[in-house]
């Protein structure tokens, strides 16, 4: 239970303010300007988060004025609010239900981690406070660890820019009714298109670049007034970690990717950037701040079936290699950058490796999958001079760190390693091999990258060109954008990646663009 959310599990209900379900079931989130000059409270929605067989968490934020300059939502006091889990869509059989304490430590957000739940089933919630009620949302436990789930459905997504388009990827994912939704970073992005390139703004962001804490605040809550993604958030919990745009465009660790920038005034910012995470998002105690760290990777189990790892790949990395000065950004390195193929560097931090590796050790479902942030794959590509070289700012940048990870999986053969990733705003269907500098080497793992929801895509024609230099590269593909759905069965996964007709475009269709299939026990993605 998070520190200041205090549960009241016997509360009477006759105590419970009373509304309509019907009411709070038709909440329309683009209203949210109307509802907030009403002193609406749950102007951002609700969601739920990191499922476990006898539980779950519960977000919402108290906002009646969601963009006040001052980060606040427009709320100063203490709220008490009453949360109810009932196992019924109308909320008629309530089986859990109590009180929280919301207050300006943390935005008035409320965290409640909600346990003795029955496993493998869904549950509806919703909150109360000043008077109105939240729309209702909908979640699900995990099986019980010994229970033997027959399939699951779960979608990923990553890369939303609400200045580059409309996120009607999100209520396509809603709609196809997941058991579980992963959040794969760039959730948002702090950084505001110049007026300059105002031909590529579709919406505009709330402000400026966004650098402390009120402003990051403000960013999540304009985000968060989606209506899009407040329908994927009140229909399914999810899994979640960032990458580089919750705080800054490819900071690594304690360093900004400008140089010139004080490493002590960048972990200050990046302290706001994680508290306004952590604000925002369904996160239980584990991952309460502390200055500016923010405890993110966990491991999340699904009955026999499938155990998720979700890693932070910013959070304890070193930094990129062979640096141009200004900027410590992603760039392509030549094959004569000594200091990335250095075998102390790492992506994940020593003491998060250490803890994947011995997951991979004692892995006893049917399927382990690594959820992270950035195409793991070599990618041997060209600079601008035509140079070979290798991408600093994802895996090719730590190529020893990457190498341990896969001998591990090699050593230790947890059953069915995928990796899903985001970050490159394209499609990616990849073998990761043994060794990288063999083709014909084992492929140990499977992966899977999915598309931007709106964000500019790579270079289509380039990346193609140097492709036969990747031969373990299965699938490419940049020019649409969407996500990516997964329905995971004992025998087989079955992978579609699904695109949007315009990201420009509110009521945009969707479509399947392909399908693949990931056979157990054989690592490697078959077209299907």
């Amino acid at each position: 239970m998070v520190p200041g959310n205090k549960r009241v599990t016997d509360l009477n209900r006759r105590q419970l303010i009373g509304g309509s379900a019907t009411l709070a079931t038709g909440f329309v989130a683009s209203r949210y300007f109307a509802r907030a000059a009403d002193g609406y409270p749950f102007t951002l929605g609700v969601a739920s988060g990191e499922p476990t067989h006898d539980g779950l968490v519960l977000w919402t934020r108290l906002a009646p004025t969601p963009l006040a300059l001052d980060g606040s939502g427009g709320m100063s006091k203490p709220v008490s609010v009453t949360w109810d889990v009932a196992t019924d869509d109308a909320m008629r059989n309530v089986v859990r239900t109590g009180i929280a304490e919301a207050d300006r430590r943390f935005a008035h957000s409320v965290h409640m981690e909600v346990d003795g739940l029955e496993p493998g089933r869904p549950y509806w919630y919703r909150f109360t406070a000043l008077g109105q009620q939240s729309p209702i949302g909908r979640s699900k436990t995990a099986p019980a660890p010994s229970a033997g789930p027959q399939q699951m459905r779960f979608a990923f997504a990553s890369c939303s820019n609400w200045e580059a388009g409309y996120f009607s990827a999100y209520r396509h994912i809603a709609e196809e009714n997941p058991d579980l939704v992963i959040f794969l970073g760039d959730y948002i992005y702090e950084s505001t298109y110049p007026d300059s390139q105002a031909d590529r703004i579709v919406r505009k962001h709330d402000g400026p670049t966004a650098s402390d804490l009120a402003s990051y605040r403000n960013r999540y809550a304009l985000y968060r007034t989606d209506a899009d993604l407040q329908a994927l958030h009140a229909a399914a919990p999810c899994l979640m970690t960032w990458d580089d745009h919750e705080v800054e465009n490819d900071y690594a660790n304690a360093w900004s990717e400008r140089m010139e920038t004080d490493s002590q005034d960048f972990l200050r910012r990046r302290a706001a950037a994680y508290q306004a995470y952590y604000e925002h998002m369904p996160l239980g105690e584990r991952a309460i701040p502390h200055g500016s760290t923010l405890r993110l990777y966990e491991r999340f189990r699904f009955g026999e079936l499938v155990t998720f790892s979700v890693l932070d790949g910013r959070q304890y990395r070193s930094k990129q290699p062979c640096e141009v000065p200004p900027l410590r950004r992603g760039h392509v390195a030549p094959d004569s950058c000594v200091e990335r193929a250095d075998r102390n560097r790492t992506l994940l931090g020593a003491e998060q490796e250490d803890w994947l590796f011995d997951g991979f050790k004692q892995s006893s479902t049917s399927w382990n999958i690594i959820a992270q942030e950035q195409l793991v794959a070599q990618l041997r590509q060209k600079d601008r001079e035509g140079e070979s070289g290798h991408w600093t700012d994802g895996w090719d940048g730590y190529p020893a760190a990457r190498q341990r990870m896969l001998d591990t999986i090699s050593a230790c053969q947890p059953v069915n390693p995928v990796f899903f990733g985001g970050d490159i705003h394209s499609f990616w269907v990849t073998d990761l091999k043994s060794d990288f500098g063999n083709p014909s080497s084992l492929s140990v793992a499977t992966e899977f990258v999915g598309t931007s929801i709106t964000s500019d895509p790579p270079p289509y024609e380039l990346i193609m060109g140097v492709l036969p230099e990747n031969p373990h590269v299965q699938y490419f593909e940049s020019r649409q954008r969407g996500y990516v759905s997964v329905d995971l069965f004992r025998e087989r996964m079955e992978t579609r990646l699904q695109v949007i007709s315009d990201r420009r475009d509110p009521k945009a269709t969707v479509s399947t663009l392909r399908r693949f299939v990931v056979e157990s026990g054989k690592a490697g993605a078959i077209p299907a």
